[in-house]
């Protein structure tokens, strides 16, 4: 929008300006002229006053527990790594945010695996199985731990998610800050592994020495 400024406009009007500067968003365009962006109007369902959201205020907006799992299965070797692998993906929520219909939705940007050794792992992937790294068994993964002595062990996993919100027909915009949320505890038998000679396959012949 063109607009005139206090100074008048034509010939003899001041050259100053309304005010406005570029830094607004304004050019002047001539004496006693700036031209000023029109304030885009506000999305159809979305409150015409700037608002803030935060963390707290999406607290209703529950997302998915994620899933903690492990290879082996519940059960490590001592001295061998243990490979965690997380389970959880981007997620829209729907709900009520300020009065108003929206969706919330959550994008996970971090791994966080606490071992009850004492060991923590994080990264900023949920790992993969063995299988999906082209890689063998019981071989070290960004996610894999492993634990020094046979016992019983536990682990708990927090995903950190990053938050976005939109009301109806307007665009995802940003939440300030992180949530983390927890997976359930994942129970770990840690035991020996021994290896011994025998001669031929005990399978065909299991009395045969070592078997």
């Amino acid at each position: 929008m063109e607009v005139p400024s206090e100074g008048g406009s034509g010939a003899g009007a001041s050259d100053e300006t309304d005010g406005s500067s570029a830094s607004d968003g304004c050019t002047p365009t001539g004496p006693g002229y700036v031209v000023c962006p029109a304030a885009p109007p506000a999305a159809p369902g979305e409150p015409t006053a700037p608002v803030v959201v935060t963390v707290r205020d999406i607290a209703s907006f529950r997302p998915a527990v994620p899933g903690n799992g492990m290879e082996p299965g519940g059960w490590a070797i001592e001295g061998l790594p243990a490979n965690f692998v997380a389970a959880a993906s981007v997620e829209v929520v729907s709900g009520m945010l300020l009065g108003q219909p929206a969706d919330v939705r959550f994008t996970p940007v971090g791994y966080r695996w606490t071992h009850s050794d004492g060991a923590v792992v994080e990264t900023a992937t949920p790992g993969a199985s063995w299988a999906a790294l082209g890689q063998r068994e019981f071989t070290a993964t960004p996610t894999s731990h492993t634990y020094a002595t046979s016992g019983e062990y536990t682990v708990g996993l927090a995903v950190v998610l990053r938050a976005e919100y939109r009301f109806a027909g307007s665009p995802w915009r940003s939440i300030a800050g992180t949530l983390s949320v927890a997976g359930e505890p994942q129970r770990v038998l840690v035991g020996e592994f021994d290896t011994v000679l025998t001669k031929g396959d005990c399978t065909a012949n299991p009395s045969g020495p070592g078997c």
